[in-house]
């Protein structure tokens, strides 16, 4: 009876997400080389707006998986205190 409570302790496997903000474009403080480089520091920022979107999203959806484990926590505690008798 007693390892069928400890049981219900155990969470259920979740994984929290790493979340990697994206690297900030550099932009040459010589005006030629900017202009050189033009495609490529355009792609740059592009690829980072498109990027940052990305870590705002994950950091969302990170803020909520761990909201939910924290409730299951708490609930688990809870029952832990009752088995115990506190």
């Amino acid at each position: 009876m007693q390892s069928v409570a400890l049981l219900l302790l155990v969470p259920a496997a979740s994984q929290a997400e790493t979340c990697l903000a994206p690297s900030r474009p550099f932009v040459p403080s010589d005006s030629q080389a900017a202009r050189d480089y033009a495609d490529i520091i355009r792609q740059d920022f592009e690829a980072y707006i498109s990027g940052i979107q990305d870590y705002f999203h994950c950091l969302e959806q990170e803020r909520a998986r761990a909201f939910e484990e924290a409730r299951e926590v708490s609930q688990d505690y809870g029952r832990f205190l009752e088995l115990v008798g506190d």
